[in-house]
């Protein structure tokens, strides 16, 4: 009987229901699409990090593990150094660009199409970039207001999207002989600590920020991040707000609108604890069906994005749903809170008198 009643009044104000509706929606929407936007951004940098196959990653002093591969601090004949450590069995120096023999040496080329470099103007890229700006074999992109012909194509997931030769890249950002990070190959991923610890007995190496590739992957989470994770506070906020103060505009109106109705429940003997149960009801079916055509709208908006923008990926995980599932009914239920705790409150005298 009650339910019959809830959806009577819903259907009874459609376009009010479906502005609550398209509000709770947009809250689901907006904190899936941004979660799932910065999940994929991490892990998509996790994955391509972990497909290049090296055992330690050493960076240079004060490093962050978000940022350490940026600039060039490093002299390369850092490489010499660490190639002489026990267990080591290739060190590849990068600065953006590789040196393709000991880049290949940490985990090969899969070539898609075309081939290694041909010329200091060549430039390898991954197939996900080539798919998503059309490029083949042979076409020119500019990198660095310096123009250079795709020699390669490769599978993706290692480490970069586009690969310049690091003699070409060290002229061209003015940072000849140097290195932003250095990878290291082993003979036993099992030694990676061993070497992380040989590393810090070099001499002038104390202070490098050296770790297996196991532990550097493992700090590449949204909490590592600076200020990502303060980023989506404040979007969870302003989504719950949006649906909280729509949800509280629709029902104080509503409320409002059926005084006289509420004084016809409370004179028939519903009490206050049935009014508000009758508010926060229909509250609750208007935040489901929000809910629904959010994560509707989010999947698909994740489908569309993976076939325009095959490079930015979003992840709307299971665990995420049900996150923004609980943060939307709590937000509307707390917009619906006083309308309810208002139509309980009403004199049923006076609301039988109402016009």
């Amino acid at each position: 009987m009650m339910n019959k009643m809830i959806i009577g009044n819903l259907v009874h104000r459609p376009i009010r229901s479906l502005i609550s509706v398209v509000a709770v929606a947009l809250e689901v929407t907006l904190i899936l699409l941004i979660v799932g936007l910065s999940l994929g951004m991490v892990n998509d940098t996790k994955q391509r990090q972990a497909g290049i196959g090296a055992d330690v990653v050493v960076m240079p002093p004060g490093s962050s593990y978000i940022v350490g591969l940026t600039g060039a601090p490093m002299p390369i004949k850092i490489a010499g150094v660490l190639a002489k450590l026990p267990h080591v069995k290739a060190v590849a120096p990068v600065i953006t660009g590789i040196d393709l023999p000991s880049y290949e040496a940490l985990g090969p080329f899969h070539f898609v199409k075309g081939g290694p470099f041909q010329g200091p103007d060549d430039v390898l890229i991954d197939d996900i970039l080539a798919t998503a700006k059309h490029i083949q074999i042979g076409d020119r992109m500019e990198i660095l207001n310096h123009e250079f012909r795709v020699a390669g194509i490769v599978a993706p997931g290692k480490g970069a999207r586009k690969f310049l030769q690091i003699g070409v890249l060290q002229d061209l950002n003015g940072s000849k002989d140097k290195a932003s990070v250095f990878y290291l190959k082993l003979d036993d991923p099992a030694n990676a600590d061993a070497v992380v610890n040989e590393i810090k007995q070099v001499p002038g190496m104390e202070h490098h920020v050296a770790s297996s590739m196991n532990y550097y992957l493992s700090m590449l989470t949204p909490s590592n991040y600076p200020g990502l994770s303060t980023f989506l506070s404040v979007v969870i906020v302003i989504s719950v707000t949006i649906g909280f103060i729509v949800i509280f505009q629709a029902m104080y109106t509503a409320v409002m609108e059926r005084t006289r109705e509420i004084g016809i429940l409370k004179s028939l003997g519903a009490s206050k604890i049935y009014i508000i149960n009758v508010i926060l009801r229909e509250t609750l079916m208007l935040a489901l069906g929000g809910i629904l055509l959010g994560i509707a709208i989010s999947l698909s908006a994740r489908a569309g994005i993976a076939h325009k923008i095959p490079t930015l990926r979003v992840v709307v995980t299971g665990g995420w749903i049900l996150k923004t599932t609980v943060i939307a009914i709590f937000g509307a239920i707390l917009g619906a809170l006083y309308p309810a705790y208002r139509a309980a409150l009403k004199d049923p005298i006076e609301a039988l008198a109402y016009e």
